[in-house]
């Protein structure tokens, strides 16, 4: 194979130790190497830096290893072309699995550019990709507290989830106050509803009537505060992620044209993917990175299981999100798209289709710097007539008839 890189060096990463094998030119004009093992302390990691440095090392080679890579990458990358490797991208072979062996492999595969580079963000970005995850853990940890003060309710009789739509909501909120301090008279209770809720006074009165005991009031107390806490600890989160969002207000006013995508999901979005497109050839390869696309799964002509591959979870959990919200945008194409692939496929494999049709609009928004222009309810039709026009005809004749086209005056 040809030599593509003179200097490079291959890191097995661990949480307690770096191996590391550097591959230079030899006396002899034969490429030699040179294998040392650091810590993972932030000493030892500027010992490995300068170590490369006094080697001429150009480009260094990591395996993406849980989060122990992050460390090492963030100290080398200034002074190196980093690379982070998908571990799928280096397939250990017989007798390659020992920690120096697995550096080797990875510095001989760097060194004939059979290594192709992970995408990692800028570092303002990664820092508001770690704020955004945080949020969304946060959110996820909230909606655990609402559900065990649902479980709550259920265990004492208490049936408020049955006819309130939230019952953490302003009325909500009141009657489980009450109840925690000691009122359990269902007319009381019910009498505590604001707006849309009191003309469901009979059933409240039904649904309060229950088995409300001290340890439950204890219990549900608990709850709320904790619910209090998670609440104000999102809008701290959120007011942080604002601030260094500030920078880029244009991009996340073009991404809040897409139908689906609020504020929060724009923000999530450039957090996970940043606003320079560059990184990724097309749009395609955007998807295919995000794992929001089909999988490519055939073998003698015949197409086998197309699910879609592992990727960012935190976008495809966004995106997802968004996509459900999209379906229910009237007469726009993306509810038109999901119409058409759900009647075949289901309601799942349509959202992700959905959600597929979003991440690219939101590439080409953030590479052309434009904003989004609705094609249509139409638009899927518009561009098949003839497909739709002869699947009308098929199912006419199915039906019993015989049809002649003429066209219209």
């Amino acid at each position: 194979m040809d030599q593509l890189i003179e200097r490079c060096c291959g890191l097995d990463v661990h949480r307690d130790t770096v191996a590391a094998c550097v591959r230079v030119p030899g006396p002899n004009g034969k490429q030699r190497h040179e294998v040392r093992t650091f810590g993972t302390t932030a000493v030892e990691l500027l010992a490995l830096r300068d170590w490369l440095e006094a080697h001429g090392v150009t480009h260094v080679a990591m395996e993406s290893t849980g989060v122990y890579w992050k460390p090492v990458f963030y100290v080398l990358e200034e002074a190196f072309t980093c690379l982070l490797v998908n571990a799928a991208h280096i397939k250990q072979v017989p007798g390659r699995k020992t920690d120096v062996k697995d550096c080797m492999w990875i510095a001989q595969c760097l060194e004939h550019g059979l290594l192709r580079g992970s995408f990692v963000p800028p570092a303002a970005i990664r820092e508001i990709r770690d704020l955004t995850r945080h949020r969304k853990v946060l959110i996820q940890e909230r909606t655990r507290a609402a559900n065990r003060v649902h479980k709550l309710l259920e265990d004492a009789g208490i049936k408020l989830a049955s006819v309130a739509t939230n019952i953490l909501g302003v009325s909500g909120r009141a009657m489980l106050e009450a109840l925690v301090h000691g009122t359990t008279d269902a007319e009381v209770l019910a009498d505590l509803a604001r707006g849309k809720l009191r003309k469901k006074l009979p059933a409240l009165r039904q649904a309060l009537a229950g088995r409300f005991r001290p340890h439950h009031a204890f219990l549900v107390s608990q709850l709320l505060a904790h619910v209090d806490y998670l609440d104000e600890a999102i809008a701290t989160v959120s007011e942080e992620v604002e601030g260094r969002l500030a920078p880029f207000a244009a991009q996340l006013t073009q991404l809040d044209t897409i139908p689906g995508i609020n504020k929060r999901t724009a923000e999530v979005i450039i957090a996970e993917l940043g606003v320079d497109m560059s990184c990724f050839p097309s749009d395609r390869h955007l998807a295919s990175w995000a794992g929001i696309c089909p999988g490519n799964n055939e073998s003698a002509g015949k197409h086998k299981s197309g699910k879609t591959r592992k990727g960012n979870r935190w976008l495809r959990m966004t995106l997802i999100e968004a996509a459900a919200a999209a379906t229910r945008t009237k007469d726009s194409a993306l509810q038109a798209r999901y119409r058409r692939v759900m009647r075949h496929r289901g309601h799942k494999k349509a959202v992700v289709a959905v959600a597929h049709a979003m991440l690219r609009a939101v590439y080409h928004l953030l590479a052309e710097g434009t904003t989004y222009r609705e094609p249509g309810a139409d638009y899927y039709d518009r561009r098949h007539t003839h497909r739709v026009t002869r699947r009308a005809i098929q199912l006419l004749e199915r039906q019993g008839y015989r049809v002649v086209l003429e066209p219209a005056a």
